[in-house]
């Protein structure tokens, strides 16, 4: 592997998922958000932090004077802006003041770097762009900043006309630009041209070149790792992969690898990865990808009775690092699909007295492929499975004992407005409990119903929320009539658990999903 440039060995983490990040679907942060995640990120150990764009909105001009006040390790705040505008001395122009007054030790901003940009979007000369190019740097590095330069579109421009892409190159780095950041801003380039091209780069420019690509042919990644190969010795990308259309290049994904399979150390504890991107993602709600590489719940998941029982001898089988040094954990998946290995090792996790040639592992195992060939599905019902397991084995006590229940609908034409009634009759250490409680629906009904029922006994159950609930058809073939699984997500501060029931009838599959989440919760108290 060529070594990167002058820094060696060593390869400088740029995060842009305040800013870059934000530009996709559905994300958005809060003022107090975008300073917890810069603080999360500076911990971890992030070199460069780009906050946003001041003056493009009143929350990046407050996160850049609120940050000011935090402590954010030993990264550095960058504030991202363009050139100058055509015919304006960079000392003039309003945007580049609004840089400057942000009072980041870093200044990244983007000029064009194809002809086509310049021709037909800012619709200047070409000595103009490269004016607008020079005195912006110049301008920002006599005021005492550090400054990158982002050439937009530059592998599309060199493609088109590579002097021209390189002149532009030429006129930031004489200005005195500390990055050349090369950008796939379109996100199709294929590996072996962001390779051949940075080299080429690296050679004229050596020790200054960034690399900040795109996901738009799921590449972008592989892009910034043949970048550094090429020479690259910084990388810009987002946390999660958050970014325009399909995305930039995943840190979470790119960090292990060049840690990890590169041998290129940027981050102090990588075992760390795991929490800081599921609390971006929290941050942003959004739901964390269970495949996503190295971080993901299936990243190190096993299903097959052949994948079990090879890891079950060595984890190095099938699984191609060692999950905790990214903070994440092997993952033994029970189902139809399931041998004995899978039975032994799950028991195990659980802390059951299992032992191999046990007869309840054979019992257990037939159990849940009648279960699975019925339409339950335990891969994300980790809660509902332990509760199996321990049924078998005659380690369970029931929290409670139905006797029965019911769920009536009323609707009132008169004033549009509909009611769920459920009525819940159990025995518990006090005898016969009846409880009616309304709800939005008859789940919710039940829910409420239930928890009344129960909690003079267990006052931790008002504690319980929860917190997703999904209905899957199980065999749309029959209509109406078709067979329902409810999975429920179920949580109690930081802590997370899944459950499952299947029937002929919703509300009873939700009922049997509902009373697991709380059979699970009380082994847990216990």
């Amino acid at each position: 592997m060529k070594k990167p440039g002058a820094k060696k060995d060593t390869i400088s983490l740029y995060d842009t998922t305040l800013r870059d990040g934000t530009q996709g679907e559905g994300i958005s942060f809060s003022l107090i958000d975008k300073i917890r995640i810069a603080e999360k990120l500076g911990a971890f150990g992030m070199d460069y932090i780009e906050g946003g764009w001041p003056g493009s909105n009143p929350k990046d001009m407050a996160f850049f004077a609120e940050a000011r006040k935090h402590n954010l390790g030993g990264a550095k705040l960058a504030a991202f802006g363009s050139t100058r505008r055509a015919g304006v001395a960079a000392s003039h122009d309003p945007q580049i003041a609004q840089l400057l007054e942000a009072e980041t030790p870093v200044v990244t901003i983007f000029g064009k770097s194809w002809k086509l940009q310049v021709e037909k979007v800012l619709a200047v000369p070409h000595a103009e762009n490269l004016a607008m190019i020079s005195d912006s740097v110049s301008y920002l590095k006599s005021r005492g900043r550090e400054v990158f330069y982002d050439a937009e579109h530059f592998f599309d421009g060199y493609k088109d006309d590579a002097e021209f892409a390189l002149a532009t190159l030429a006129a930031a780095s004489e200005a005195g630009a500390d990055v050349l950041v090369l950008c796939d801003t379109n996100g199709g380039t294929m590996p072996d041209e962001i390779a051949t091209i940075t080299s080429v780069v690296e050679t004229r420019f050596p020790g200054k070149i960034g690399i900040h690509t795109h996901n738009d042919c799921g590449l972008g990644v592989a892009n910034a790792l043949a970048a550094v190969r090429a020479g690259a010795i910084q990388i810009q990308g987002t946390m999660n992969g958050y970014g325009e259309r399909t995305g930039n290049c995943n840190l979470t994904t790119v960090i292990p690898c060049l840690q990890l399979k590169m041998g290129l150390p940027v981050v102090q504890d990588l075992t760390r990865l795991r929490e800081v991107s599921h609390f971006v993602d929290e941050l942003a709600n959004c739901q964390p990808d269970i495949r996503a590489p190295f971080v993901g719940s299936t990243a190190f998941a096993h299903k097959g009775g052949m994948h079990v029982n090879a890891v079950s001898k060595t984890a190095a089988a099938y699984e191609h690092i060692e999950p905790g040094s990214v903070g994440n954990h092997q993952n033994i998946l029970v189902s139809e699909l399931s041998g004995r290995s899978n039975i032994l090792l799950k028991a195990a996790e659980l802390g059951l007295p299992l032992q191999k040639n046990d007869p309840v592992v054979i019992a257990v195992l037939e159990k849940i492929k009648a279960l699975e060939s019925e339409g339950y599905e335990f891969e994300a019902a980790d809660a509902s499975l332990e509760l199996l397991l321990r049924k078998e084995l005659g380690l369970h006590t029931p929290l409670f004992q139905l006797s029965g229940y019911h769920c009536s609908f009323r609707r009132d034409e008169e004033v549009s407005a509909s009611s769920c009634v459920a009525t819940v009759t159990v025995r518990d250490g006090e005898g016969f409990q009846e409880t009616t409680a309304e709800g939005d629906g008859p789940v919710n009904a039940l829910d409420a119903a239930l928890r009344e029922a129960l909690q003079i006994l267990h006052p931790w159950i008002s504690k319980i929320s929860l917190s997703d609930y999904k209905v899957r058809i199980v065999d749309g073939g029959r209509g109406t009539a078709a067979r329902t699984r409810v999975h429920i997500l179920s949580n109690e501060g930081s802590e997370t658990w899944g459950t499952v029931g299947v029937s002929d009838n919703i509300i009873e599959a939700s009922w049997l999903a509902l009373v697991d989440s709380l059979e699970y919760r009380a082994l847990r108290k216990q």
